[in-house]
Formats: structure tokens, sequence, C-alpha cells
């Protein structure tokens, strides 16, 4: 998650306590709240006629947007690619890349994602950004994961992890867990302490919707270990967690390892209760998947940063 930085004395004071505000507001997982304040910030620097304040604030309205929405419409899209292009105020145009590169990891579109993320990073480097150099770091990260590249995904995540202070941050918490699925599937004993430690620090924090991804690659991690009581409880958290914030990616790969978790528990019948709302809900057009599913190991069919 890049968080928005506002910058004194560059804005009027109003509208500067407004982004304060609506940063304050995502980080408590406010989102809604976010959004209308951003909304308001965006609003009164139009009437000032303070073009880049607007721009700041459209573009973090916008992240917050894809928090709720898991995407952005083509026309604000569109809009971003403008404030990138137009390279007036550097600090907009980092946002504006890392926004559309957020936008097309959502959209599973690797390839572009990954152009626009390399551009983010370069301006955070132009502007000795540490802390959003790192979420650069773990944005390349994750589409090279999504690519199964996944020795190369740890050397990203490894450089944004050093360069973060040692204080506890969702963008650190993030990267932990990232790196640790990346280290499970290349067979590293030390992933799951990695994403131990962060579920421990989103839970400090008050990331509830966060926590999602930790539980679910504890899920895989401890499945990965033969620990299946252990995996189930993460699975069902996760699961739990994913309806409820509607993650509907994750709701699939949660129903993936909770029927594997009960193939490999010598529960058939569960498993097959599991595969069976899996298929119901999100590919109702295969009615055999979950006769299927129960004769191949699930594991291997899905990566959960794809």
């Amino acid at each position: 998650m890049l968080t928005t930085v506002t910058e004194p004395p560059r804005f009027d004071e109003r509208i500067e306590a407004l982004m304060e505000r609506g940063a304050r507001l995502l980080a408590a997982e406010r989102y809604e709240d976010a959004r209308g304040t951003y909304l308001e910030a965006e609003g009164l620097a139009r009437q000032l006629g303070s073009s880049h304040a607007e721009d700041r604030a459209f573009v973090s309205r916008s992240a917050v947007q894809m928090a709720i929405e898991r995407g952005l419409p083509q026309e604000l899209m569109q809009r971003h690619r403008e404030i990138l292009m137009s390279g007036e105020d550097p600090v907009n145009c980092l946002l504006a890349a890392y926004n559309i590169a957020r936008a097309y990891e959502f959209a599973k579109e690797v390839r572009k994602g990954l152009f626009y993320a390399q551009i983010a990073l370069d301006r955070s480097r132009l502007l000795d950004r540490p802390d959003d150099i790192a979420s650069s770091h773990n944005q390349i990260g994750n589409f090279l994961l999504a690519q199964s590249r996944f020795e190369e995904a740890c050397k990203e995540y490894e450089e944004g992890l050093a360069l973060l202070p040692p204080d506890a941050s969702v963008d650190k918490a993030l990267i932990l867990t990232n790196l640790g699925y990346a280290r499970i599937v290349l067979g590293r004993s030390d992933g799951l302490s990695l994403i131990y430690q962060s579920l421990r620090l989103l839970h400090r924090l008050g990331a509830r919707r966060e926590t999602i991804f930790p539980h679910l690659d504890l899920c895989f991690g401890l499945l990965e270990v033969g620990s299946y009581r252990h995996a189930l409880r993460h699975g069902v958290r996760a699961l739990a967690l994913a309806e409820e914030a509607g993650e509907h990616d994750s709701i699939k790969h949660a129903l993936f390892l909770l029927g594997e978790v009960a193939q490999e528990s010598g529960d058939p019948s569960l498993a097959r209760e599991h595969f069976r709302r899996l298929q119901e809900r999100y590919f109702p057009a295969s009615p055999h998947l979950a006769d299927l599913l129960l004769t191949v190991d699930v594991r291997k069919l899905i990566n959960l940063k794809a």
C-alpha cells in the first residue's frame, strides 16, 4: 500500500488538513470516510484554482476507490496517465504511476502493470522517498510473483524490506507476507515465521482487512508442512474475512485451500463440499470441477499471488 504523503507548505493549509485526515481514515480502513474527505479536498482545491492540489487529492481518492472496488474505470485511468505525462508535479506523477500499476495488478495485466511499477520506482528514487521506494519494490515483486518468478520476487521484497524503519507499518507487514509466501514456494523453512510476523504486525495496527493475506499464506504454508489443524484454522479465518470484505479472489483461494486441507485430513466429503461451493459460485459452467479437484494436488494448481 503506497501511503499518501502531503508536503507542506505547497498547498493551502485547509487542503493539507483534509489530506492528512484522509490518510488517517485510510490507515484506519474507514474507506468511505476517506474517499469523502479526499473528494472534499479535491473540490476545495478546484475552488482555489490549485491544479496540483486537485490532482493530489484525486490520486489519493483513487487509491481509496481501488481499496474498495479493486480496480479503476477507464476514465480515471486516463486521467492518471495525463497527470503522469504532464510531469508537472513529481509526487503526483509518482502516485499516478503507482495507482496505474495497482489497477493493472487487480486486472491481472502483469506486463502493463510491471511497466508502470518500474516508472513508480524510478520516480520514488528521484524523490528519495524510502517508504515509496519500498512500496514500489513490493509492487514489482508482486508482478514477478504472478509470473512465478519467485527468486526475482524475493530479491525485490528483500530490497524493499531493507529500506523500511523497524517500526510497525502496514507496508512492512505486506512485504513480509509476500516474501514469506515466495520463500515457502521455494522450499525455504523461514517463510512461515515471516508470515506470522506479518500477521502480528497487522493485528497490532488494527488493519483487519489486510490480515486476509497472511491467513491465506499461512494456510498454504502449513499445508505444505502437514500441519493440517493449524492450516484449517487460518483457512477458515481467511475465508470469513474475505467474505466480509468482498475479496473474491481471496474467497476462491480460501475455498481451494480448505478443500485441500479436508482432503489431506482424510475427509473427502468435506473437501467435496468446499470444492462444490467454489464451483457453484465461481465456475458455474464447470459442473464436474469438484470431482476433478478431488483427484489432483490443488496446491500445484494455484498461485495465491497471481
